[in-house]
């Protein structure tokens, strides 16, 4: 599965986005969160599973940015 996100917030092994096709809040376990940050929209590869809590959780297989805030 695919997801099209907006980063709210980076944890030391987690990402907070935002799903833009569903304006969910989705916490994405990740090894290395480094290097994003909040404003990068981003592309999130993923098994499909999402977990039932608030707010989901899923586990990204990669992830890659497609644009960043103006200024930073």
């Amino acid at each position: 599965m695919l997801m099209i996100a907006t980063v709210r917030a980076v944890r030391f092994n987690s990402l907070i986005v935002r799903d833009r096709a569903t304006s969910q809040t989705v916490v994405v376990n990740t090894r290395n969160p480094r290097g994003f940050f909040p404003g990068d929209v981003i592309s999130i590869l993923y098994n499909g599973v999402m977990t039932g809590s608030i707010p989901p959780q899923i586990f990204a297989i990669r992830i890659w940015r497609l644009s960043s805030p103006c200024c930073r």
